[in-house]
């Protein structure tokens, strides 16, 4: 696990990410972005929330065993603005690397 906190912009990026793939509901997000940090799903149903509010993902209600589960899409908002957040990271990496990575 990475020894760096990660911010609400970089999890609003992974999110956003994540959803890209596919819809997928609350739960498996958390699950996927856990194969690789240290977060729980009380960190990320607010970034959830807040990337609906701002119109970067939409949701839609589905049956399974017998309740209702809430899929997030993604919007052409949001995946206008994941673009923006990986520019924004490769323009940040190159700037980190460039003192973490000279000898």
């Amino acid at each position: 696990m990475s020894a760096f906190p990660i911010g609400a912009t970089l999890l609003d990026a992974m999110v956003l990410a994540v959803v890209t793939q596919k819809d997928t509901y609350g739960y498996q997000i958390t699950k996927d972005i856990q194969e690789h940090f240290a977060v729980s799903e009380s960190t990320l149903y607010p970034v959830l929330r807040r990337l609906q509010k701002n119109g970067s993902l939409t949701t839609y209600d589905r049956p399974y065993q017998g309740r209702n589960r809430r899929y997030y899409r993604i919007t052409a908002t949001g995946k206008a603005l994941l673009d923006q957040y990986r520019k924004d990271w490769h323009d940040y990496k190159s700037q980190v690397d460039f003192f973490l990575d000279s000898q």
